[in-house]
């Protein structure tokens, strides 16, 4: 007690080494940005800029004099994206870090503090960069996700016009599997021409469309009023309008990937069997081609992965997965791996962690799609939905084609398809194995029954 009272009034200090010793933080904001460094640095170590493109050139002109190297800003909406890329452009180091892991102690909070409270944690290299693709790769993020906007802005003028052809009672969505597909497109554009015909509409008929030309024609036999016409034009030329835009954003994705390869040297290997058929909103250049020579290996063999799905994949996770030491890493900064929440040495969770992550997303649709497949993912997922049921097999065969994807981009492994026998057959020896050893237990042994080929008695 006479110990305790005399060090009770005494603060213990804890010095962290210092891992940076030129580290600023940068705290973002829509208008004005704060950065601070350290008070040795400058008489005036804490200043603020506001967001216009000349000061954020100011800003780092006055790094640069202070003599700072590294940065560190949270990632705030879309304003770090300017400030982020003007600070690289100058030479610094930037690193966007998450704000869940700069979060302050409780206390006050102002733009300054934060500031502060960055440029100490990345001082003593308490902070870790968030992922982000080199430049091209960037570059080719930014357009497939402007597309993936268009898309669904063209999605909706396909709502619109189907509302349209429901007002007029014209039944095309019940003869055609899709509206915008080959039949559809034609009888809508001839409709909107003045072709108002029932048996005409239905000379349109594709050869591969299940209904019949009498039926196609009992379907387009509906009340033609002039708004509703006027409606369904309108909402035509807009889908037509937003193809146009998708079709220019990959040819600027094309563009890209030719810089890219143009420093590269295709593989000696030819390129393998195409296995997939080709989808309609794949790009109109040869994708496949591109991509074999960017990464060095045809990652479309993976059952599931387009050339689309590829390179989404590569546009989300880059073409260089070094920066993850083994798949676990990769997979656990998918958030396909278990999470760990451990206290008192017992585990209260291991659920998987939330993420929106785009990579993520993309795998679990392609896993959702395999398990209508016989293949040996698929097998593999329906199995386990049987067991555990369908929200963890999605997670499960995610988290198994992020690791193909990871092996087959950094180690050029090639993939090769079991079979969708291959996981029923393990299945069946675990369960033998299983009853063998329960058997075993009460002094029984298990016998094959050659007449049933299979089983035991």
């Amino acid at each position: 007690m006479t110990r305790e009272r005399k060090t009770r009034g005494k603060r213990t200090v804890r010095k962290f080494s210092v891992v940076n010793p030129a580290a600023a933080g940068l705290d973002v904001g829509s208008t004005f940005h704060v950065v601070a460094v350290s008070a040795d640095r400058d008489d005036e170590p804490v200043r603020t800029f506001q967001s216009f493109t000349t000061d954020l050139h100011a800003l780092a002109d006055w790094l640069h004099e202070v003599g700072i190297r590294t940065v560190a800003m949270e990632s705030t909406g879309v304003y770090w994206i300017p400030v982020f890329e003007i600070l690289e452009q100058s030479g610094l180091e930037v690193l966007l870090v998450n704000a869940r892991h700069t979060k302050n102690v409780p206390g006050r909070k102002t733009d300054v503090n934060d500031a502060q409270w960055l440029q100490q944690l990345h001082e003593h290299g308490l902070l870790r960069a968030s992922f982000r693709p080199r430049d091209a790769i960037v570059g080719i993020r930014a357009y497939l996700r402007h597309q993936e906007r268009l898309g669904d802005y063209a999605a909706s003028h396909i709502q619109h016009m189907q509302k349209a052809l429901m007002q007029m009672n014209l039944q095309l969505h019940h003869v055609v599997s899709d509206i915008t597909g080959v039949t559809g497109m034609k009888v809508i554009r001839a409709i909107v021409d003045g072709n108002h015909d029932p048996a005409a509409l239905a000379e349109f008929r594709d050869c591969r469309c299940k209904a019949s030309k009498r039926t196609i024609a009992e379907a387009l036999t509906g009340n033609y009023r002039e708004e509703h016409l006027f409606a369904l034009g309108q909402s035509l030329d807009l889908y037509d309008f937003y193809q146009t835009k998708i079709v220019e954003c990959d040819q600027q994705i094309e563009a890209i990937l030719t810089r890219l390869n143009l420093d590269r040297k295709a593989p000696t290997e030819a390129l393998p069997k195409k296995r997939h058929a080709r989808n309609r909103n794949e790009p109109r250049f040869d994708l496949r081609s591109a991509l074999y020579t960017l990464v060095g290996a045809d990652l479309s063999q993976i059952h599931g992965f387009g050339p689309r799905t590829v390179l989404r994949l590569v546009a989300e996770c880059g073409d260089d997965l070094s920066k993850w030491p083994t798949a676990k890493h990769f997979t656990s900064w998918l958030c396909l791996a278990p999470g760990n929440k451990i206290s008192g040495g017992r585990v209260l969770s291991s659920k998987t962690r939330r993420s929106t992550n785009r990579a993520s997303v993309l795998l679990r649709i392609v896993a959702v799609n395999l398990g209508k497949t016989q293949t040996a993912l698929g097998a593999f997922y329906r199995r386990l939905a049987a067991r555990v049921g369908k929200a963890k097999a999605v997670t499960a065969t995610a988290r198994k084609l992020a690791v193909l994807f990871y092996n087959a981009l950094r180690f050029g492994m090639k993939y090769v398809d079991p079979g969708q026998n291959y996981y029923e057959e393990r299945y069946r020896q675990r369960i033998f194995h299983h009853l063998s050893r329960r058997a075993s237990e009460f002094g029984y042994s298990l016998v094959e029954d050659e007449a049933l080929g299979s089983g035991v008695s």
